[in-house]
């Protein structure tokens, strides 16, 4: 079932995506060569406690997971496409990094992402990085009252087949409020004009994931959450928490 949010709904919800941004931009800071996965995790927990919030993210168990999810941050590298687990893996220059991060502030849940590298970015990991950031802008700008669902789909696909990267299948964007994960399902592939109407007091989270080498596959790694890409590709993912208003789609999870 979609719910729609009021005015107040939508501001307690920007108050949960402020903590989520200040937590993205202080694990991207600490990101650095010598630096492991759970370190970032760790400091993304202390930005949870000092504001008062709690993750989402750590416990989650899904029915197709063999396990709950063991950390507050989602970290994928190089290849890892989404839903990277927090490791002792620790960072070297040139590294391609993706953080995923939810929180939940009185109630309320906003979840975001970015990618970034370390170090100096080649030519062809900022042009992923670029083009899979402004797939989530173009999609942001796509969510209009009246508008449908598959536009942002159609938006977020369009750079995809633009730049010739593969558009990561059968994932995307989701509904959210009271809980992470809730409808409407946000596709990062679709068509104009197609698939639900979208109206005043929606949030929804849109996220897409790109892969270089135009090649989508992807498959489980043993600990049945990290997705990786099974040509080797690199990967960036960006979201955000939007809401859609009566005046344009508005960002909820920046500082």
């Amino acid at each position: 079932m979609v719910e729609l949010k009021n005015s107040q709904e939508i501001e307690q919800m920007r108050e949960t995506g402020r903590v989520v941004a200040q937590a993205l931009q202080q694990m991207k800071a600490a990101a650095a060569p010598g630096v492991s996965l759970l370190d970032l995790d760790s400091v993304g927990k202390k930005v949870l406690d000092a504001a008062g919030a709690t993750s989402p993210f750590l416990g989650y168990h899904p029915s197709w997971a063999p396990s709950p999810f063991p950390g507050v941050v989602c970290a994928s590298v190089n290849d890892a496409i989404v839903h990277g687990v927090p490791t002792d893996q620790v960072l070297q220059e040139g590294d391609l990094v993706s953080l995923d991060f939810g929180a939940v502030l009185n109630g309320w849940a906003s979840d975001a992402a970015l990618s970034f590298v370390i170090g100096k970015a080649s030519a062809a990991d900022q042009a992923l990085l670029d083009a899979t950031e402004q797939a989530l802008m173009d999609g942001i700008a796509a969510a209009v009252p009246g508008a449908h669902i598959g536009d942002i789909g159609y938006a977020v696909d369009r750079v995809a087949r633009k730049g010739k990267f593969g558009n990561l299948e059968d994932h995307g964007g989701h509904g959210i409020g009271r809980e992470m994960h809730m409808d409407p399902f946000v596709p990062n592939q679709g068509r104009r004009g197609k698939g639900m109407r979208l109206a005043p007091g929606l949030t929804i989270a849109i996220e897409p994931m790109f892969i270089a080498g135009g090649n989508s596959a992807y498959g489980y790694d043993d600990d049945g959450w990290t997705i990786r890409s099974l040509r080797g590709g690199r990967a960036a993912h960006f979201e955000h928490t939007i809401a859609v208003t009566s005046d344009g789609p508005v960002i909820l999870t920046q500082v």
